[in-house]
């Protein structure tokens, strides 16, 4: 049977303790079985790990390397297992979020207090992002996300779906008049999104026929909460999800543009989070969470 952990830890021994002989005594072993265990690690690594005498035994410059390699390997796992043990008594440690700025504003900034009252030995580390990230490049363990899906090796946990909608504010509108038709939206200043998902048109239903019409755009901005607020503070017409501005049309800060020519689209929103993640308790927490707890306008 492969004890190759069993070697090393018997190699450590050797190597903490100086000698066969200490480290046999340290395990409770016998010296001759201490031998074989470093003699199997050294025939399957290849290499010589010790220099061993009648009178003294040395590391090799091979050995030391590995020592301190292997040091560090164990370490982390004992530290890995602590903290799964730990776990047992209620979900704890780093929770990494990464979102997009408009769910975040809107949907999770308001939530995240009840959670962290609900959760005290969970640490929330949030990001806001329009960027696409890798999550274990960015060392996120879950990532909030708005529109298709793209990275086939994450877990997805539908959130929600919103429609998409018009909006300006009444002063811009006061200023510049409602349009009637989509065709009067090429006199108008209309405002886009300039992060690498977006697109060059926008959809309508006329005649009962789904129409995609090129817009002409005197803004971009590099995030859905950025063209939320240029259109709040009158620069324009935008298009956004109605999760991301009911509350502003609630407010009478926005309201809806050409309603009668809404193509019924809409943009689904998920958690992302890595497969082998799922067991981890905060992560479970925090899904489970967002389950009972976010609230997203369709």
């Amino acid at each position: 049977m492969d004890n190759r952990f069993g070697d090393i830890e018997t190699f450590l021994a050797v190597a903490s303790g100086g000698s066969l002989a200490a480290a046999a005594k340290a395990l409770r072993l016998t010296p001759s079985a201490v031998s074989r265990s470093i003699a199997r690690l050294e025939q399957r690594l290849g290499v010589a790990l010790m220099r061993r005498t009648t009178r003294s035994l040395a590391l090799t410059t091979e050995g030391q390397v590995y020592r301190e390699r292997m040091s560090v390997l164990l370490a982390d796992m004992a530290s890995v297992e602590a903290g799964l043990g730990q776990e047992a008594q209620g979900p704890r440690g780093l929770l990494r979020i990464n979102a997009s700025p408009s769910i975040g504003a809107i949907g999770l900034l308001p939530i995240l207090p009840r959670f962290a009252e609900r959760y005290p030995a969970i640490v929330i580390d949030l990001t806001l992002s329009d960027a696409i990230v890798d999550l274990v490049e960015e060392r996120a363990d879950v990532a909030i996300r708005i529109g298709p899906l793209r990275d086939t090796r994450l877990r997805a946990k539908k959130l929600g779906h919103s429609r998409m909608m018009l909006v300006a504010s009444p002063g811009y509108l006061a200023r510049r008049g409602t349009p009637q038709t989509p065709g009067d939206l090429d006199r108008h200043d209309c405002l886009r999104f300039s992060f690498r998902r977006s697109v060059d048109t926008w959809s309508f239903r006329i005649a009962g026929r789904i129409v995609h019409r090129p817009v002409h755009s005197s803004f971009f901005g590099n995030s859905g909460e950025v063209v939320r607020q240029m259109a709040v503070a009158g620069g324009g017409i935008a298009r956004h999800g109605h999760f991301h501005v009911a509350p502003d049309i609630a407010a009478g800060r926005l309201v809806e543009v050409l309603p009668g020519y809404s193509s019924g689209d809409g943009e689904d929103i998920h958690a992302l989070y890595a497969p082998e993640d799922r067991a981890a308790a905060r992560i479970r927490a925090f899904l489970d969470f967002l389950d009972t707890e976010l609230v997203i306008a369709p």
